[in-house]
């Protein structure tokens, strides 16, 4: 979108209503125009940005953005895929009734505890929970649980639109 024909338009508005004040004042409105130019453009971008972002806001299917190119605007709308409820996660296998709880000392690397935390507390449980919930899967007979996670290694999928 060429938003020259609207700063031109604005032009000859402000040269027509400066024409009955003679030459001078003709000159001070070119002037003028000419100063507000670089202004007036601007304030136009921001007007189309917000109103891609509202009609965004208001769009089940679809996203509205304002792409710049040079001194050209152009609105692209980009259809959105539905959001699907992701699976829910599998039930933790059952713990073995064994009566008493016994202390086990556990060595592993300080890059793989830190991974074994931040997971545990990704899924809202101890690291003592956990473990047990991992240990007991994979000593358990019968096939894994399917896991959540992409090939990059993340289940989380974060979209939107961001306005500056």
């Amino acid at each position: 979108m060429d938003l020259t024909p609207y700063l031109e338009g604005l032009r000859a508005d402000l040269a027509a209503t400066a024409a009955p004040g003679g030459p001078e004042t003709v000159r001070a409105a070119e002037l003028l125009t000419t100063a507000l130019e670089p202004s007036a453009r601007l304030a136009l971008l921001e007007v189309l940005s917000d109103a891609a972002a509202e009609i965004t806001t208001r769009l089940s299917d679809a996203t509205v953005e304002l792409r710049l190119r040079g001194r050209e605007a152009d609105l692209v709308v980009t259809p959105v895929a539905p959001v699907t409820a992701a699976p829910p996660l599998p039930a933790p296998p059952p713990v073995p009734d064994g009566g008493d709880l016994a202390r086990l000392t556990l060595r592993m690397p300080e890059a793989l505890k830190t991974h074994v935390e931040q997971t545990a507390a990704a899924e809202g449980i101890s690291v003592n929970a956990w473990l047990v919930r991992a240990v007991t899967s994979a000593v358990t007979p019968g096939p894994a649980p399917a896991s959540t996670e992409s090939a990059s290694g993340s289940a989380r999928r974060v979209t939107g639109f961001f306005r500056a």
